[in-house]
């Protein structure tokens, strides 16, 4: 019968230093719904538990002192946070990971879409530029062509005009003086033109477009 009392005792310790933990920690924490509702399971188990090494300690006195110091170590903040981790907190984190790896998931899932409508949206817009590059590559190549084409027409008027001109040096009057500076004023804009086209076709090349 003495030992009866002090078995009981270091159960109701355990117990209670059980339940000050359920009580202090637990609001605490972020602790996810499902698990609250199996609280009374892990307490009887957890006291059950706790009984069952009681009993086999009674058996061995040497080992008796242990039991005080199990339970000392449960009524400190520490120890019961470790028992925390090591059990229930254990599952917590278990659940907690798996309820943000699939928010995780779902939000990767998202991004995922956006980002294909939108590099849809891109290569689409990418052939309409490129239709549009080659239609302006091809429309650049026929101006600078008739551009060059031009020049060409233009440069022989212009040699012209200076033949011209000499003619005109060679006829005395002032009819002829008056043609002559006609001419050479045709020739001057024909010069300003044949330059202005030259420097747009050298443009055109320098962009990669053959003329």
């Amino acid at each position: 019968m003495g030992e009866e009392a002090p078995t009981a005792t270091a159960t109701e310790t355990a117990t209670k230093a059980w339940r000050s933990y359920i009580s202090e920690e637990l609001p605490r924490s972020d602790f996810i719904p499902q698990i609250g509702a199996r609280y009374t399971y892990y307490e009887d188990a957890f006291v059950h538990k706790v009984k069952d090494e009681l009993v086999n300690l009674r058996e061995h006195p040497a080992l008796a002192g242990g039991v005080a110091v199990t339970a000392a170590l449960l009524l400190m903040r520490g120890p019961r946070r470790f028992l925390f981790r090591q059990t229930l907190g254990r599952l917590q984190s278990e659940e907690a990971q798996f309820v943000r790896a699939e928010k995780n998931v779902k939000e990767l899932n998202l991004s995922v879409d956006l980002m294909k409508k939108e590099s849809k949206k891109l290569i689409e817009r990418s052939v309409l530029a490129e239709k549009d590059m080659k239609r302006g590559h091809s429309d650049l190549m026929d101006a600078g062509t008739q551009i060059q084409s031009l020049a060409r027409s233009v440069y022989k008027a212009e040699a012209e005009a200076v033949d011209l001109m000499d003619l005109l040096r060679e006829i005395p009057g002032r009819e002829a003086l008056k043609l002559r500076a006609d001419v050479a004023s045709m020739a001057s804009h024909l010069r300003q033109h044949r330059t202005a086209m030259d420097k747009k076709i050298l443009k055109i090349s320098e962009l990669g477009v053959p003329v």
